[in-house]
């Protein structure tokens, strides 16, 4: 689902990203609180980021996570085939995120799919974009949706609209997976 490549191309765009504001590892750590090492062994891909070290990221560069892995896609095209749709995979939180949408840096929308692991606890401490609408539809199983403190308790068929300010959660509770799309725009 997620191949060295991806992560190459990743790490490659994030070290571009750092460099074209001219911030040490340091200064970028400082901004994300994501430690020095990390940020380091993710720029050379050695490891793979994590869903909540991107959001930090995408946070202190001001982009959607489906921007930032939009750029390490080739050309852009007006329609991308479900074979072809990006997979991005993080095994330990149990998350797996299907970039719908055809990728392209300057989208204003976008449609991802999520599916999270039983038990599967995603917390994102900022948004990547203050005020960034979201649609969350759930596609089947059980989905909480925790907006700062106020938690949704969403089943098969059920929508939740917000503006995304402050910290988020997605968890999955039941006993079997749960797959939503995400609709995403920009403010």
């Amino acid at each position: 689902m997620r191949d060295a490549e991806v992560d190459r191309r990743l790490g490659d765009r994030l070290a571009e990203l750092r460099a074209e504001r001219g911030w040490s590892l340091g200064e970028l750590a400082e901004r994300s609180g994501v430690s020095r090492s990390t940020l380091s062994r993710a720029e050379r891909a050695e490891i793979s980021p994590t869903a909540a070290m991107l959001n930090r990221l995408c946070a202190v560069y001001g982009r959607t996570m489906s921007q930032l892995l939009s750029e390490v896609e080739a050309e852009p095209t007006p329609v991308v085939r479900a074979a072809d749709q990006q997979l991005w995979q993080d095994g330990a939180a149990g998350f797996v995120r299907r970039s719908v949408s055809p990728p392209h840096a300057g989208l204003r929308g976008e449609l991802v799919e999520g599916r999270l692991a039983p038990g599967a606890d995603l917390a994102y401490d900022r948004p990547p974009v203050p005020g960034l609408e979201q649609h969350v539809w759930v596609l089947e199983g059980e989905l909480e949706v925790t907006v700062q403190d106020l938690t949704h308790a969403l089943g098969t068929g059920d929508c939740l609209r917000l503006r995304v300010w402050g910290t988020t959660r997605f968890r999955c509770p039941g006993t079997r997976p749960a797959r939503y799309v995400l609709a995403v725009v920009l403010p």
